[in-house]
């Protein structure tokens, strides 16, 4: 039995892409096999938040999002965040923190904090914990990535609002968590 194989055309981490896919691929295994490997493969069950990127803004778990319905949307993955020589402003923090230890979660937390800042203007804890609700760390105990996450926001907070709410987390359907 052969597997037909369709083109998806988005826009990734803001360079208009055309990829080859299957109906049932999801969008975490084509970012992987065309080299975005900063997006994780965790659970594969939309539990972790390892896999999360930012598609039109929301946070979405990449291991429950149909490759298909990427067409004609933004992505946005965790090599648009930043690079080793010239982090993004949270990776900074999250290192000054002392919050990283293995690493295997901090894309998936880093584009739901990215999700937060760029959608809302409240950074409440409650708010903040919504965001970062499904994003696992196995190693930590989140307090040094609460503090990084709060000095960022503590410093958004205090600048010139500009952001309409819309980035929370959604499924593979888009709906929000």
């Amino acid at each position: 039995m052969t597997r037909t194989s369709h083109t998806v055309s988005f826009t990734l981490n803001g360079e208009k892409k055309t990829f080859s896919t299957r109906p049932d691929e999801k969008l975490l295994t084509l970012l992987r096999r065309e080299g975005y490997r900063g997006t994780k493969y965790g659970c594969g069950q939309g539990t972790c938040g390892a896999c999360t990127v930012l598609v039109d803004g929301k946070a979405t778990y990449a291991c429950l999002y149909y490759s298909m319905q990427a067409e004609g949307r933004k992505v946005r993955t965790i090599e648009s965040a930043g690079t080793f020589d010239k982090p993004g402003e949270f990776q900074k923090e999250l290192i000054a923190a002392g919050a990283v230890q293995c690493g295997y979660c901090i894309p998936g937390m880093v584009m739901s904090a990215t999700a937060l800042m760029e959608s809302e203007k409240d950074f409440s804890d409650e708010i903040v914990k919504e965001y970062m609700d499904g994003n696992l760390c196995r190693c930590t105990g989140y307090e040094k990535i609460w503090v990084a996450l709060r000095r960022v926001l503590d410093r958004q907070e205090a600048a010139p609002a500009k952001k309409p709410a819309t980035g929370k987390k959604t499924s593979s359907k888009g709906a929000k968590k």
